[in-house]
């Protein structure tokens, strides 16, 4: 051999044969199956979607409340009251309740402050403002109707403000039952006073 040969390249370690056991059994459960993120990716697409939906939600109420500002109805004032219709005498009596007899009538103490339809169920309600113009201590009853813009009586609403000193003022509020049109008006029916 000659000096000029190469050296032997050093030794490799090899890798170690797996070591063989004894064959996998048909009864034995199966190895379990490699971990998967399927549900922190359902979990944060869930979440994601419930974080926009409630964003569009409040966008959308905001949106309705500006809009339901800029269409506030304006306060009416009714015209002297008059009775239409069949005679209230002719209406079947109710045995369970007695017939209580309206107060004297007192239009001038109340007038309609807010007239407002609901943005989302579309019913609407009045704020009147009572004064209590008697000599004494009073309670008030004040019928609101809701007009709609054909001028037809679409519902009606009661205000109700008890023992009111006189000269004191107070704000109440009718509540109409049932969806109104846009461009709804609130005026005061009637106004009757309760002398306490």
């Amino acid at each position: 051999m000659s000096d000029n040969s190469p050296p032997p390249p050093p030794e490799q370690p090899q890798p170690e044969p797996p070591v063989a056991g004894p064959p996998p059994s048909l009864w034995a459960p199966p190895a379990p199956p490699r971990r998967q993120r399927t549900g922190l990716i359902v979990t944060l697409a869930v979440g994601g979607s419930l974080v926009v939906a409630g964003a569009l939600v409040a966008l959308v109420h905001s949106l309705l409340d500006a809009a339901a500002d800029s269409i506030a109805l304006p306060p009416a004032r009714s015209a002297p009251y008059e009775e239409e219709g069949p005679d209230e005498e002719e209406a079947p009596y109710d045995e369970e309740t007695e017939p209580v007899a309206p107060g004297p009538r007192a239009d001038g103490d109340a007038t309609v402050t807010k007239c407002v339809r609901d943005k989302l169920i579309g019913w609407p309600h009045a704020e009147v403002e009572v004064v209590n113009g008697g000599e004494g201590p009073a309670g008030y009853i004040v019928f609101v109707e809701f007009v709609d813009p054909d001028g037809k009586m679409r519902t009606g609403g009661v205000a109700i403000a008890d023992d009111l000193a006189p000269g004191a003022s107070v704000k109440a509020e009718a509540q109409g039952l049932g969806e109104v049109p846009a461009g709804t008006t609130c005026r005061i029916d009637r106004v009757e006073r309760d002398p306490a």
